[in-house]
């Protein structure tokens, strides 16, 4: 299986930006620790991250092309705002998880709303880096 991890503006700041929030683990960590779970289970991943909302619509848009079976996004905050992101996964046929550092519900009132979550088969948030893992178990158990 290969899988296609998307991250969206600001998580190039992670383990710096609000640990107490996000942690204390870079995006690249996160990506090292998920790839020495899961590479033994057969599953393939490619990391892009992005503060562009274009260049992630993009990277969605060749997904398919480009031989990938299934996305695990992190939105960032464009999953509260961005109609164009949503419409793009709606475009891709794969399975696709979104995925949140954070629980979101018990953050500020505006992060509740999730335009790009509706666009994905499940969400996965609140359990720091381990809600990658969590998308990818899923994943793992559907190869």
């Amino acid at each position: 299986m290969k899988v296609l991890v998307l991250g969206g503006p600001n998580l190039n700041l992670l383990g710096n930006r609000e640990p107490e929030i996000y942690g204390t683990d870079t995006l690249k960590d996160i990506e090292n620790w998920v790839n020495g779970l899961f590479s033994q289970k057969g599953i393939q991943s490619d990391w892009f991250q992005s503060n562009s909302e274009s260049e992630l619509i993009d990277k969605i848009q060749s997904a398919k092309a480009n031989g990938y079976d299934s996305i695990v996004i992190n939105p960032a905050g464009l999953t509260h705002s961005s109609v164009s992101l949503h419409d793009a996964l709606r475009s891709f046929d794969g399975k696709k998880i979104e995925v949140h550092l954070s629980n979101t519900y018990k953050r500020e009132e505006f992060r509740k709303i999730k335009i790009t979550s509706s666009a994905s088969d499940g969400v996965v948030e609140g359990f720091g880096k381990k809600s990658y893992a969590m998308a990818f178990h899923y994943l793992s158990e559907l190869s």
